[in-house]
């Protein structure tokens, strides 16, 4: 009896401690279509939540308190019948070790969003079948996320969360759906995929962790040795990515993830470290001269 008892509790104390990973945010906005059912779109958004916080994505043991924050907008632009075309913007971030701040990890627009919705119509995971086109761009977005978090703690600590997206990106291209081309477009879901899986693109990935827990994670300790590190991923990885493919979609991706953020960092950077970044920064991103042009004058001159 006192095995069977201790066997309960012990459970009890591993489903306590351990959760799905995400902790996702769902909106949908639908102010684009007139005389909407609003009852409709709030089942949308509900069904979404749920299919995203509700099911363990991986092995990975998870504390609650470790969830990866992150935020789903999706804006309708026009429903005919049950086939809604869609914008969704994704968003997820992490907290920095030791500190109350929080980093955007992933800022993301996606443009191509069609798929086919029937109210109460259940959202189902298969990763051996395309099931619908929603639910395979939901899981391809929660695995990038997945990737993306594990590789800010971890060298190449994402690889099996991108090698589950690749699953649907291979799925989505044979359904036929927008979005998934191969050479549909550079800043598609197949373009991103491909910018985290590809040889070529490998210094990104080292990026985002010496960016992350080089970084950032040892400012609670000393914020010049973590600013350097900073500094030298821009000098290093970020450089080398616009110089092998001034196209390639992670560079907007961390510039909708880390611009601003910069321009708070080096803030109080010694003039020379922020004359150097900004070089930088405006040679890859020309047209955010506005936005740069704050990271020149410092905190003392804004």
């Amino acid at each position: 009896m006192r095995k069977i008892i201790s066997f309960i509790l012990f459970t009890l104390l591993a489903t306590t401690l351990y959760a799905q990973e995400l902790n996702c945010k769902v909106t949908v906005n639908s102010s684009k279509i007139e005389s909407a059912d609003t009852d409709l779109f709030q089942t949308l958004e509900q069904s979404v939540t749920e299919y995203m916080n509700d099911r363990k994505w991986s092995n990975a043991q998870i504390a609650v308190n470790e969830r990866i924050d992150c935020t789903i907008y999706i804006t309708v632009n026009s429903v005919e019948d049950t086939r809604y075309n869609c914008d969704i913007q994704i968003q997820a971030s992490r907290p920095v070790y030791n500190s109350n701040y929080t980093t955007t990890t992933l800022n993301f627009k996606d443009t191509e969003c069609s798929f086919t919705y029937q109210e109460y119509e259940p959202l189902i995971y298969n990763e051996n079948m395309f099931e619908n086109n929603l639910t395979c761009i939901l899981n391809f977005y929660a695995y990038l996320i997945l990737g993306i978090d594990f590789d800010t703690f971890a060298p190449n600590g994402g690889e099996l969360f991108f090698r589950q997206a690749e699953k649907f990106v291979m799925m989505g291209q044979g359904s036929q759906e927008a979005g998934w081309e191969a050479f549909g477009s550079n800043r598609n879901r197949a373009a991103i995929l491909a910018g985290f899986t590809e040889e070529r693109t490998a210094p990104f990935r080292e990026l985002i962790y010496l960016y992350h827990l080089k970084g950032f994670d040892e400012m609670s300790v000393s914020v010049d040795k973590g600013r350097k590190v900073v500094t030298e991923t821009i000098k290093n990885q970020l450089k080398k990515i616009y110089e092998d493919n001034s196209m390639s979609v992670l560079l907007s991706i961390f510039r909708d993830s880390k611009l601003d953020e910069l321009v708070n960092l080096y803030s109080e950077a010694p003039q020379t470290e922020r004359e150097e970044v900004y070089k930088i920064l405006s040679n890859i991103y020309p047209t955010e001269e506005q936005r740069l042009s704050q990271l020149r004058k410092g905190k003392e001159n804004r």
